[in-house]
């Protein structure tokens, strides 16, 4: 276990900026009071954020840099002059040992395309998968891969679902989490052979999880199960999907409560539940996706995040820091790659 997590944070990612990140900063040292932090940006503002934040004013590491990689910016373009970005530094930070975890409400794209090039991917991991949680009718889900991987194999799903598990023991607490493949129907005979084969090898071979199967987009709602898992392509569908219609029904429900007395009467007597419901479906909770299988925590913030969003984020990177999430990864990678069974055993299996 570390002992004094250090995150490296992007002070000039997000529409927030600075005075968004820096209090978060505070908020997240209140929760966890070991948390040290690396902070890359401007350096007059950031000192002039930290008078506000007294918690973390004397032991935070200010490294100033005025440029910062844009919304606008495409992956190309960052990758030849991103190095000194605010972006750019605090993912060093993390491959040079100086961080422990980088936090980041800036361009995702850019994001992914720096974290990969600087940090690459673990031993046992072809691609990286961005991994965020998602409410549903029981608890949060975990959904991966959410973009990183458009087009995805039978080892890419396997390695995910392993990740995901991972994810799921560490940030839900969920012993053996329950783990299934997104796919058009939940019969076995149903979707593309790579998502056939990975459901084989995922039945084939004991890991510490419960594989349940296929799972249709319309149940990922329901939270009967605990990891979700699909290529980048349909993941980003299914995420922006989710919160479309998150957006969709608070918005029926405020012009419905407009429409006539009876109708605002009925907003007086349920607003107690309407607001746990905002709150349940609120982005600022459930804020913090992050690329799991590089060598180093990369943590992506909703660009719009709040306060309290971004805390939430911070508070990711401390909990997967502590549990020393990418060896728990290695270990089951290691235990899957020892049992797994030759494509002779597989085709029985299938048959």
């Amino acid at each position: 276990m570390t002992e004094r997590p250090v995150i490296a944070l992007d002070v000039m990612g997000g529409d927030g900026g600075v005075a968004v990140v820096i209090a978060a900063a505070e908020l997240a040292r209140e929760r966890y009071p070991r948390l040290m932090f690396r902070l890359y940006g401007p350096e007059a503002l950031i000192r002039a954020e930290l008078a506000k934040a007294p918690r973390i004013a004397a032991e935070a590491v200010i490294i100033h840099t005025d440029t910062k990689v844009l919304g606008t910016d495409k992956p190309s373009q960052v990758i030849r002059r991103g190095r000194g970005t605010s972006m750019g530094l605090a993912i060093e930070a993390v491959r040079a040992g100086e961080a422990h975890a980088v936090v980041s409400a800036g361009n995702t794209g850019a994001l992914m395309s720096m974290a990969y090039l600087s940090l690459r991917t673990m031993e046992g991991i072809d691609r990286p998968a961005l991994a965020a949680l998602l409410p549903t009718l029981k608890n949060d889900s975990v959904v991966l891969d959410l973009g990183a991987n458009t087009e995805c194999d039978a080892e890419n799903l396997v390695q995910f679902a392993v990740m995901g598990a991972v994810f799921a023991r560490t940030v839900l607490g969920v012993e053996r989490p329950r783990v299934a493949l997104l796919n058009i129907g939940e019969e076995e005979l149903k979707g593309t052979d790579e998502l056939k084969e990975a459901a084989a090898l995922l039945r084939a071979v004991a890991l510490p999880m419960e594989f349940m199967g296929f799972v249709e987009g319309d149940k990922i709602g329901q939270g009967d199960v605990d990891v979700i898992v699909t290529d980048g392509f349909s993941g980003n569908i299914a995420l922006k999907t989710a919160e479309g219609t998150g957006k969709l029904v608070t918005g029926l429900l405020a012009e419905a409560f407009k429409t006539s007395w009876l109708t605002r009467l009925g907003y007086l007597l349920s607003r107690g539940a309407l607001r746990a419901l905002r709150a349940h479906l609120d982005p600022n909770a459930h804020n913090g996706a992050v690329m799991l299988g590089l060598n180093g925590l990369v943590v992506k913030s909703h660009g719009g995040a709040n306060v309290r969003g971004f805390a939430n984020a911070i508070g990711v990177a401390h909990d997967l820091v502590v549990a020393d999430v990418a060896r728990r990864i290695s270990d089951d990678l290691a235990n899957f790659r020892a049992h797994r069974p030759g494509p002779a055993a597989l085709e029985t299996a299938a048959r």
